[in-house]
C-alpha cells in the first residue's frame, strides 16, 4: 500500500523533492554516500573500455563478464528496467584499521580487508532492498542489485558523482577513499540528478607499480591473468609459479593497489558492524589442515567460502612456505587444482 506523503507516481511532485526523500532514506539506512544519475545518459567511454577489456581477454575465466547481456545493456537503464529514468547509486565503507596498511605483517595481508567479515553481498544487499521496497511502496518500479546483477556500478557511480574510477580500476571517493561497497537501483522515478565526478587521480600512478605482479597493464585496465585477487578467488586451476612467487603470502584477494592510493591514507575506518573482521588472518599451516566440513564451519557467511577448502588449500600450496614433504601429501588430493598445485610446487622445489 502506498504510504502517506509525496508518491513517486505523483507526476506533479518535483524531481528535487523526490530525490531528497530518497537520499534521506538511504542515509537513514546507513549508506555513507548516495547520488543519482540519469538512466538514459550515454556512457560510451565506459562501454568502449569494457569491450576493450573483454576483447583483450583480460577477464580470464570469468566468462559471464563477456556474455552477461553485453556492456551496452549493463549501461542502458531502459534495457534493465523499462521506462527507467534514474539510477540511484549507493556506497558503504567497509571496516579496516586506520592507515594505509602497507606495513601489515604477511599473516594480515593473507586476506583482503573486504573478506575478513561477513559476505558484503548479503550485508549491503539488505539495506539496498529495504530502500527498493520503500520506493515501491510509494509507486516506483525498481531494479536493485549489489555486485551480482546486470549493472556496472562503478560507471554509474562515477556518472552520479559519488567518485571516480581510479587507475587501479577501483571507485574512489574523496573522503571515504576506495574501500567501498557499491549498490545500485534502476527506477522509473524521475529524481533530481547529481553532476558526474571529475577524475582526481591526476598525474599520480602509485597504484600501478605497487601491484606485486604488474597486473595493471595500463591505467584502469587490470589483467586477470596477472591479478592475485583473480587467481586466489576466481581461478580454479594451479596458480602460475611467477604469480605465486610474487603473491607475498596472500591467500584470498589483494589490497596492494589500494594500500598505495593516497586517497586512502586519511579515510576514516568503516563502521558497519557486520563487516568487522571475523577472520583477521590465516596461516598456511592451518589452511593446509582444513577439511570441507571445517571450512564450512569456520567460513560460512563470509567471502572465503567462495574459494572453499579446495581453493584455499590450492593457494596455500602456491604461496606459502611449505616443505617438500608437506606438498607431497597433496599430490593425490581429490581436488584437481590442489593436485596440480602440489605437483607444481614439488617440481619447483626439486629444480
Amino acid at each position: 500500500m502506498t504510504q502517506p506523503g509525496v508518491s513517486f507516481s505523483d507526476h506533479d511532485a518535483a524531481a528535487s523533492a523526490l530525490g531528497e526523500r530518497v537520499r534521506a532514506k538511504a542515509v537513514d539506512l546507513g549508506f555513507e554516500a548516495v547520488a543519482v544519475a540519469r538512466a538514459d545518459v550515454s556512457l560510451e567511454r565506459d562501454v568502449e573500455r569494457y569491450e576493450a577489456f573483454v576483447a583483450a581477454g583480460m577477464h580470464g575465466e570469468m566468462t559471464w563478464l563477456a556474455r552477461h547481456r553485453g556492456a551496452r545493456a549493463r549501461l542502458d537503464g531502459d534495457a534493465i528496467l523499462a521506462g527507467a529514468k534514474s539510477v540511484v547509486c549507493l556506497a558503504r565503507r567497509y571496516q579496516q584499521a586506520p592507515g594505509d596498511g602497507r606495513d601489515e605483517p604477511e599473516t594480515l595481508r593473507a586476506i583482503a580487508r573486504y573478506a575478513r567479515g561477513r559476505d558484503y553481498h548479503n550485508v549491503v544487499l539488505k539495506p539496498v532492498r529495504k530502500l527498493a521496497t520503500w520506493m515501491r511502496e510509494r509507486g516506483a518500479s525498481v531494479y536493485a542489485e549489489v555486485d551480482a546483477g546486470a549493472v556496472m556500478e562503478k560507471a554509474w557511480a562515477q556518472e552520479a558523482g559519488i567518485g571516480w574510477i581510479g587507475k587501479n580500476g577501483c571507485l574512489i571517493h574523496e573522503r571515504l577513499g576506495s574501500w567501498l561497497l557499491l549498490g545500485a537501483l534502476i527506477t522509473d522515478a524521475d529524481l533530481e540528478t547529481d553532476p558526474p565526478h571529475p577524475d582526481r587521480c591526476g598525474e599520480c600512478a602509485l597504484c600501478i607499480p605497487a601491484c606485486p605482479t604488474g597486473a595493471i597493464r595500463e591505467p584502469r585496465y587490470v589483467d586477470s591473468a596477472r591479478c592475485i585477487a583473480y587467481h586466489t578467488i576466481e581461478h580454479r586451476e594451479a596458480i602460475p609459479e611467477e604469480i605465486a612467487r610474487r603473491a607475498g603470502g596472500r591467500l584470498f584477494g589483494c589490497d596492494a593497489c589500494q594500500d598505495a592510493c593516497p586517497w586512502n591514507r586519511r579515510a576514516p575506518p568503516g563502521a558497519l558492524v557486520q563487516l568487522r573482521a571475523r577472520t583477521a588472518s590465516l596461516r598456511t599451516d592451518e589452511v593446509l589442515s582444513l577439511t570441507h566440513e571445517e571450512t564450512w564451519r569456520r567460513f560460512e557467511g563470509t567471502p572465503l567460502l567462495r574459494a572453499g577448502r579446495d581453493g584455499l588449500v590450492r593457494t596455500a600450496l602456491a604461496v606459502g612456505e611449505i616443505a617438500a614433504a608437506r606438498a607431497r601429501d597433496f599430490t593425490q588430493d581429490p581436488a584437481p587444482g590442489v593436485r596440480e598445485q602440489a605437483r607444481q610446487r614439488l617440481s619447483a622445489t626439486e629444480t
